[in-house]
């Protein structure tokens, strides 16, 4: 049986791009993927590239970084993610302050504009100028987050990389070491495993006695053909209730709850947002739902009408289109950073997850991440591994 020196667990974009960095590390590397086409969060992904974001001195280093990657990821992996640069449009509902709302932006590292209806309007013609006090708006980055995941696989295998399309059931342990996983086919083995699953990952790791600071919402969207209409901004509210939900959900109070299935530990939240990709295909919503089992069953239906109520309030064009509604796990770690590094308790496994500026921060830390694991110091790998088991504050 063949040992690698890495198994990757998780295909998305996050176990792509670390898969494709660790074998240009000179690495040899399995990336094990349960589905052969991608049905998690980077498939339902808006492709939103908020780099403007960074409101620390490591997130705003991250968002750089990632500003930078993003801008040569197709000619590095010879295959187009579709980059583009587009307004992003936060809309202001039409009982809040504007300046308020600005105001409360003041600290982003590229605070955005605020601009009156009228204005806004003019930049998305589809706005219901009676549904918002006005908007925000700042420029804003866009990928196709499943064409970026294939390239990297892609230029993953190019490199010797290899790709298992199984289902991983458990991790192999050994006293305090991992030493490999069990997938539904066969074993594999290997110096170094890296967590990577998005919303199972807590799940996966909780099975083998590991405990890490990584939570999960589950999220619902609707997915529309090409329509005979154009779509010229990302939309999305001011005030995203998403991570407001997540700082509520990742108390100490809560953190016992979640190993409980059966428990919704807050009230449910939807965010009326909208993107167009180049090929005119939309995606909106969405709604978020913090429940403590990730294969809890979702009511499609009054999930698909309270997300088109929503957004048909601020996009009315699009309340009517034909679609099909989407549910997938999204993972977040606490205080709005990501869950990346060495899992101190046990050898031989890390974790790479929980990214709330997922596909900005993925490509910087990948790059990090595998520069870390050869030999090289890395003060936000070191960091990022502490906070994974940090306590409460």
């Amino acid at each position: 049986m063949k040992t690698y020196d890495w198994l990757v667990v998780g295909g998305g974009m996050a176990g792509a791009a670390l898969g494709y960095e660790l074998t240009s590390q000179g690495f040899s590397v399995l990336i094990l993927e349960q589905y052969p086409t991608l049905q998690g969060a980077t498939r339902y992904s808006y492709g939103g590239l908020a780099y403007w974001s960074g409101t620390s001195e490591l997130t705003r280093v991250l968002c750089q970084e990632g500003k930078e990657r993003h801008r040569i990821l197709s000619e590095e992996l010879d295959s187009t993610t579709e980059f583009r640069e587009l307004d992003l449009v936060l809309t202001i509902a039409a009982d809040c302050n504007p300046e308020n709302v600005a105001a409360s932006y003041a600290n982003f590292a590229s605070p955005p504009k605020l601009l009156t209806v009228k204005e806004g309007c003019e930049l998305e013609p589809l706005l219901n100028p009676d549904a918002i006090a006005g908007v925000l708006t700042v420029p804003h980055g866009h990928i196709h987050p499943e064409k970026t995941t294939e390239a990297y696989l892609q230029a993953f295998r190019r490199k010797g990389g290899e790709l298992a399309i199984t289902q991983v059931i458990e991790l192999v342990r050994e006293n305090h070491s991992i030493k490999g996983v069990k997938t539904t086919h066969q074993p594999y083995y290997a110096a170094n495993t890296v967590i990577s699953t998005g919303g199972i990952s807590r799940t996966l790791l909780k099975a083998s006695g590991i405990n890490v600071r990584l939570y999960f919402t589950h999220a619902e969207m609707i997915e529309i053909p090409t329509a005979n209409l154009k779509l010229r901004t990302l939309v999305m509210p001011a005030n995203t209730q998403r991570f407001q939900l997540e700082n509520q959900a990742t108390t100490a109070e809560l953190d016992s709850l979640w190993d409980k299935p059966g428990y919704e530990l807050i009230p449910s939240i939807l965010d009326a947002g909208a993107i167009q990709f180049l090929d005119g295909r939309l995606r909106i919503g969405q709604i978020s739902r913090i429940l403590t089992d990730p294969y809890a069953q979702i009511d499609p239906v009054k999930s698909e009408a309270a997300i088109r109520t929503q957004v048909g309030s601020i996009l009315p064009a699009l309340e009517t289109l034909p679609g099909t509604w989407y549910h997938c796990l999204v993972a977040f770690g606490h205080n709005r950073l990501p869950v990346v590094g060495i899992l101190g308790e046990v050898d031989g496994i890390y974790i790479f997850s929980g990214f709330t500026n997922p596909l900005v921060f993925i490509p910087p830390l990948a790059k990090r991440f595998a520069n870390w694991v050869g030999g090289e110091d890395d003060e936000i790998i070191n960091q990022l591994s502490l906070l994974c088991h940090s306590p409460y504050t």
